[in-house]
């Protein structure tokens, strides 16, 4: 059962095009995001929206043509900072801000929530970041403090829905060697070496002190060869160990990703993937499923 809170939200498309211009409400919260194309800023800019105290993202593709880039900014009004980054920043084409009702959100909030949100996505480590300075924690109140938190908790509840992932942590283990007496947790063993992770309802989490070969066949593909090296860029593959490890617990699109970045090979995670048993992951999906229909 998830510990998570049940929500709702309600997107509004402002123009009709799924793709334009979107106003995303959450329930039981007085705070709301819209995300619009970088194109259509010159045409929708005189929205009220637009004039509103909030932090925001900008979001374009890597200069190395794999995955994007993220710029972490607050306004206040957001607007005139939009404008200028439309005018001054080649790299992004969508954006995404957040506001509240008006006199709900000052200039020291914004500043906290940005501070916040470039900390999060350098502790992740997911996309690299075009904010050259970090910013500094503005003085707030403690219940300030307290307030923007539970703001800062939607906003991140919100992003994952909007196919923003940069901030999110992977939170299937600690720093602590997990357990191995665990049925759920999967062992990846190849070539001597040893990788422990868990699937999770988004991706599938590789612990950190996996061990990781540093060496690739020649099948393995550019998209694998890719992502591996963007891993050691954001130094979250080790290089200087033997074999190489993984410095943090890191979540993967699947299993079998996972699998072929620490393998160096193209693999097939649910066959790789198995529990202290000797279980595949591939079997022990096929039992639950089994289970569940039995239980019906």
């Amino acid at each position: 059962m998830s510990h998570h809170t049940p929500f709702s939200i309600q997107i509004f498309v402002a123009d009709g095009d799924p793709d334009g211009l979107r106003i995303i409400e959450r329930s039981n919260w007085s705070g709301q995001a819209v995300i619009f194309p970088r194109s259509l800023l010159p045409e929708v800019k005189q929205r009220d929206e637009f004039s509103q105290t909030g932090v925001y993202l900008l979001l374009g593709p890597d200069s190395s043509g794999e995955g994007e880039r993220l710029y972490i900014g607050e306004g206040d009004p957001v607007l005139p900072r939009l404008e200028s980054h439309y005018r001054e920043k080649d790299f992004w084409n969508r954006a995404i801000f957040f506001s509240a009702l008006r006199g709900h959100l000052n200039k020291a909030h914004i500043q906290y929530l940005e501070h916040r949100l470039v900390a999060l996505a350098s502790t992740a480590r997911r996309l690299p970041l075009e904010n050259g300075n970090k910013p500094g924690m503005p003085t707030l109140h403690e219940a300030d403090k307290a307030n923007m938190e539970v703001f800062l908790s939607h906003i991140l509840e919100i992003l994952p829905l909007l196919g923003v992932t940069a901030f999110e942590q992977a939170d299937a283990s600690t720093n602590t060697a997990p357990d191995t007496e665990d049925n759920n947790l999967l062992l990846l063993r190849h070539k001597g070496m040893l990788a422990t992770g868990r699937e999770t309802t988004r991706e599938f989490v590789v612990h950190k002190r996996a061990q990781i070969s540093s060496k690739e066949t020649p099948s393995l593909g550019n998209g694998i060869h890719n992502q591996r090296q963007k891993l050691i860029d954001n130094g979250i593959i080790n290089c200087s160990t033997t074999p190489w490890t993984l410095n943090q617990d890191y979540g993967f699109s699947s299993a079998s990703t996972a699998a072929s970045v620490i393998m160096g090979r193209q693999a097939n995670g649910r066959t790789e993937w198995q529990n202290q048993h000797g279980t595949t992951l591939k079997a022990m999906q096929e039992a639950q499923i089994t289970k569940k229909d039995n239980s019906l």
